[in-house]
């Protein structure tokens, strides 16, 4: 999918600014907050399980998948997706409009909606809650409190007027203060947001639909952070859904937040087969789902078995488990006989795998460095990867900017191929000589060794296998070093690891949110690669000043070649995404930025274990 240009660019103004705030008005009139309760339903549990364990939910400092989905059920962005549009379209979410973009492009206003509240908590003194604008000017500055230090700092550094300076006088005090007034973060009143920007940037309403940027009260922080500044383990926001119950790494419950406002459904698609869907879901009040139930199981054929004995409603089926349950594109007979429907797409994601720039042994921008990792890469056949590890449930990725992204080029093809005799020709030209045991050694004559660090689960046990038979080819000694989902960000973070292969799905459907992974200064944020190329940062400085054009794409075309060069990744694959979802579920239509649909819809019976 390719996806449309940003629909706020428009600013608006005179007349029509005064009938949009007039109808904004009305319609939260007609629907205020305050007049509505949750209308889910207890009995109507959903169970769906995560492949690796959650890290916590504090939106400024959870950095996985699996942490975001469970935030984006309970906090709420501004902006947010319309469930059905394809492409992805951006909607109000606690917003009453899109944002108004003036000034060509360098201030947001937003007004946000009257009455949400937070969910009730002890922090909160007993008092409702309500949401208003400075609980999204605090959410923005806390990405930049040091003592954070946020993974999703890049997200806004270098961008509000005012708030890098707010970050350096705290590295320098040792105290970030949040009441100090930021020029680009002013809240004229109590539901209104004007974010001014230091540069043009079109791209600012995606950061706020991404969960980072989720409104969090200073009073929950305040009572609940820990010593990093982060309040992981007691979320609170204005979400359909609250946190009842998590142990670490296995299980996570959310029941439905009572304060929640509700939606009716009404969303429209012209592709044939949601209308089945917008029939068995048009007009009812939402969320319907009372219980959220999340297990953790790593081991594939343990997630399988657990769904096909019903105790699990939706499941990811990943391309390990494809044979068992697909023939092709499509489910065998047999699952189909059984009411399980299937719900797939191309994930906007890309998986590749990185070296370490910083490290000793692979890092570096030294000719003999580049062409170890170049070697390195030219061994490893990710034709074997798709037809053996991902079961044909995949495609070569060629470009870092995956289909479904602004920005893709669906007519890139990579010049770097699975070519291990020119990767021996090329080590023994950088002298990479063999010893006599057959393993080659560092031109100083010193031993060679790559740790590739993976996941102790069944993928990370294949995608040992394939790049161990990759480095045997051309004489590199490999050792594995296995560690938990949750260890290897932080060691990752902290530039420990020296390979692994990682990915990233789209927070946000612009080309932006992909080549920023190999921003210099985006190291012990996003760029795990802990990359430092000066001409691959100038250009992506120029690229986030331009909106989306054939200029841009053209910048990106250099920073790929670039990428291709001094290789400090290996392209891998672009996987699709094969959601199994139980007969009993209704209104399921996987989206392919929102990391979860359980408040879009229901179930036709109550949890059958009840």
């Amino acid at each position: 999918m390719t996806l449309a240009a940003p629909a706020m660019r428009t600013a608006f103004g005179g007349m029509r600014a005064g009938v949009t705030a007039l109808l904004a008005a009305a319609l939260a009139i007609a629907s205020s907050p305050l007049q509505a309760a949750n209308p889910a339903d207890p009995a109507k549990v959903i169970r769906q399980v995560f492949p690796a364990a959650e890290t916590g939910f504090d939106p400024a400092g959870a950095q996985d998948l699996y942490s975001g989905t469970i935030e984006q059920a309970i906090f709420e962005t501004l902006l947010s997706y319309d469930y059905l549009a394809r492409p992805s379209k951006l909607v109000p979410l606690t917003a009453e409009a899109l944002p108004q973009v003036t000034d060509d492009g360098r201030t947001y206003t937003i007004r946000i909606r009257k009455g949400i509240l937070f969910a009730d908590d002890k922090a909160f003194k007993g008092k409702k809650r309500e949401l208003v604008a400075a609980d999204y000017a605090y959410a923005l500055k806390r990405l930049v409190d040091p003592k954070l230090r946020s993974p999703w700092a890049w997200l806004v550094e270098g961008k509000i007027v005012g708030l890098d300076a707010l970050a350096d006088a705290a590295r320098k005090s040792g105290h970030f203060d949040y009441d100090a007034p930021v020029a680009g973060l002013e809240t004229p009143d109590r539901h209104t947001l004007v974010i001014r920007l230091t540069h043009t940037d079109y791209n600012l309403s995606y950061i706020l639909a991404h969960e980072p940027t989720s409104a969090v009260a200073r009073e929950v922080i305040d009572a609940y952070a820990d010593e990093s500044g982060r309040a992981m383990a007691h979320p609170v926001g204005t979400g359909p859904y609250r946190l009842k119950e998590w142990v670490r790494g296995t299980r996570i419950v959310l029941d439905a937040n009572p304060d929640y406002r509700g939606f009716t459904w009404d969303f429209t698609s012209d592709d044939p087969a949601d209308q089945a869907l917008i029939r068995e879901m048009k007009g009812k009040r939402m969320p319907q789902i009372g219980r959220v139930v999340v297990s953790i199981i790593e081991e594939d054929q343990a997630r399988l078995l657990a769904f096909e004995r019903g105790e699990l409603d939706l499941m990811d089926l990943g391309g390990v488990l494809a044979p068992n349950v697909m023939d092709g594109d499509r489910l065998r007979p047999e699952f189909v006989a059984k009411g399980i429907k299937l719900s797939r797409i191309v994930d906007p994601a890309i998986i590749y795998t990185y070296w370490n720039l910083q490290d000793p042994v692979v890092g570096g921008l030294s000719k003999e460095k580049i062409a170890l990792r170049r070697a390195m890469a030219m061994a490893y056949d990710v034709d074997e990867e798709i037809r053996v590890v991902r079961n044909g449930q995949a495609l070569a990725a060629q470009y870092p900017i995956p289909p479904g992204v602004v920005g893709h080029d669906p007519g890139y093809r990579s010049p770097l191929r699975f070519a291990p005799e020119l990767a021996n020709q090329l080590l023994d030209r950088f002298g990479y000589r063999r010893g006599a045991d057959g393993w080659r050694r560092l031109p100083d004559g010193k031993p060679l060794t790559v740790r590739y660090a993976s996941r102790p689960d069944s993928l990370g046990r294949q995608q040992d296998e394939l790049w161990k038979k990759a480095l045997d080819r051309i004489g590199i000694r490999m050792e594995v070093q296995k560690d938990r989902f949750p260890e290897m960000l932080k060691a990752e973070r902290q530039c420990k690891l020296m390979m692994r292969t990682a990915s990233w799905i789209a927070d946000y459907p612009d080309a932006d949110n992909f080549m920023q992974l190999l921003y210099g200064p985006n190291t012990g944020q996003n760029n795990n690669a802990c990359a430092r190329i000066p001409e691959y940062d100038r250009l992506y400085e120029q690229s986030i000043r331009m909106p989306d054009s054939p200029e841009r794409n053209r910048l990106y075309h250099d920073m790929t070649r670039l990428i291709e060069v001094y290789a400090p990744w290996r392209l891998g694959v672009l996987t699709y995404r094969n959601m199994l979802v139980q007969p009993r579920v209704l209104g399921y239509r996987k989206h392919p930025i929102l990391h979860n649909e359980w408040k879009y819809i229901d179930v036709s019976a109550r949890d059958p274990r009840q």
